[in-house]
């Protein structure tokens, strides 16, 4: 039984460069390519795919958030996210998203034809201790931040970068979400708090900020 992969990349030279290394493994079958998220949204529920290659930034969206409406309609479908960025954001994203792996593009092809053969064959690429500690990260300071006690940790992360000014296009740029829903976050994280206005917010993360002890 061949693995079948399906390659969402919005360069065309990736997309011909990862088709061509998988052509001489007989394990390991491309059954489609997209360049963007709506093309891979459209095509890849009717080809029984696999593993999904995944970029991370395309011109309609993002790997990321491709990745968890995959997995919510197919959750059989493992992503694998391949990008040039590496960042803790995107990895923590990654796994909340429910990615398998993440590769870097600088990856030789060999580590990567082994990448998806692992999660092929139902392995996560994750490190577990990276896994936690990047979890824990996110969690830290929540028994002393009595009024952001009732937010998610993805509602934290944007709640956090609201306190430093950033607009909705640069969180979801640095969080690799789409715009339409951060704006959803701030929203509901907004009415959790009990406020109207984003300033609110930001003020209430500058005080608990300046409450932290230095380290």
């Amino acid at each position: 039984m061949s693995t079948r992969i399906f390659l969402v990349d919005d360069h065309e030279i990736v997309r011909r460069g990862v088709a061509d290394l998988f052509e001489d493994e007989p394990d390991l079958e491309i059954v489609g390519e997209a360049a963007t998220v709506s093309e891979a949204l459209a095509r890849i529920p009717s080809l029984a795919v696999d593993v999904a290659v995944l970029d991370v930034r395309m011109p309609d969206g993002n790997g990321v958030e491709l990745c968890r409406d995959l997995r919510s309609q197919l959750p059989e479908l493992r992503c694998l996210i391949l990008t040039s960025y590496s960042d803790d954001e995107a990895l923590l994203n990654a796994i909340m998203a429910g990615a398998s792996g993440f590769v870097l593009k600088q990856v030789l092809g060999n580590d990567l034809i082994t990448a998806v053969r692992r999660v092929g064959a139902g392995e996560s690429l994750l490190d577990a201790k990276t896994t936690e500690a990047l979890m824990k990260r996110i969690r830290q300071g929540k028994d002393d931040d009595g009024p952001l006690a009732g937010l998610t940790d993805q509602e934290r992360a944007v709640f956090e970068l609201v306190g430093e000014g950033l607009t909705n296009r640069q969180i979801a740029a640095r969080l690799f979400l789409a715009e339409k829903t951060v704006k959803n976050y701030v929203s509901h994280l907004l009415a959790k708090l009990g406020m109207q206005r984003r300033t609110q917010a930001a003020v209430l993360a500058a005080e608990l900020k300046s409450r932290k002890p230095d380290h």
